[in-house]
């Protein structure tokens, strides 16, 4: 298990959600977090840990990953974890599992909540950024290694961008590893109408083959959807 000293929360926001949910998540965060080292990286100036703003950079997964690795950067602990502003973490996701070293490790339990059918969650078995826990030099010789290969936006293959420990194959970069575990109560990740994913699949996206109408410690579907859409 790791403690304050182990390891640095990393969030980083586009600014771009609605200010009741991104509150929300920021609250959720800061209660899930206790005294853990929390930096954040945002296109505008927040109050919320050690603030980095970028400033008026693309809003792009490019630019996700660029502000993950300058939050990473300015982190002085072994290990790091990211979090993002759509999603709602378990009290246990930073602190359960020490990853093994040279790896990236990934939460396994991540439901998924669409805001346009607030009935249910879904699951299905993932290695998604949001739930990475890695050692810190391990995620910045990776990502380094990545935008020094591709170092111009404009023509960056957005195909070969993908979670460390699966797509190095893809970008022809060195090889890593990853793994997974798992946590009893479960990461949130909400899909909306504001998220980048949103773009290319809208609301057809499609639910896990698992699917729940609550959740341990976060209760019932109906109620998450109360944190990210003021009624």
């Amino acid at each position: 298990m790791l403690k304050k000293d182990d390891i640095t929360v990393v969030y980083y926001t586009a600014n771009f959600l609605n200010e009741w949910f991104a509150g929300n998540t920021r609250r959720k965060l800061l209660e899930t977090i206790g005294d853990l080292p929390l930096i954040s990286v945002s296109k505008k100036p927040i109050d919320f840990g050690q603030n980095i703003c970028v400033g008026d950079t693309p809003r792009n997964h490019i630019w996700a990953w660029r502000q993950a690795l300058i939050g990473v950067k300015a982190a002085k602990t072994k290990y790091i974890g990211l979090a993002e502003d759509d999603v709602f973490y378990s009290p246990e996701h930073f602190i359960k599992f020490t990853p093994t070293p040279n790896t990236f490790a990934y939460n396994g339990s991540v439901w998924s909540f669409h805001t346009w059918d607030p009935t249910m969650f879904s699951w299905r078995n993932r290695r998604v950024m949001h739930s990475l826990v890695c050692e810190r030099d391990l995620f910045v010789e990776t990502i380094e290694e990545l935008f020094v290969k591709y170092p111009n936006d404009a023509t960056f293959p957005i195909d070969k961008l993908g979670e460390p420990g699966r797509y190095e194959n893809r970008q022809g970069t060195s090889p890593r590893m990853s793994e997974m575990f798992y946590t009893y109560v479960p990461n949130i990740a909400v899909t909306h109408l504001e998220a980048l994913g949103f773009l290319g699949q809208g609301t057809r996206k499609r639910h896990g083959f698992l699917r729940a109408t609550g959740l341990p410690h976060w209760g019932s579907a109906v109620e998450v959807s109360k944190l990210c859409q003021q009624v």
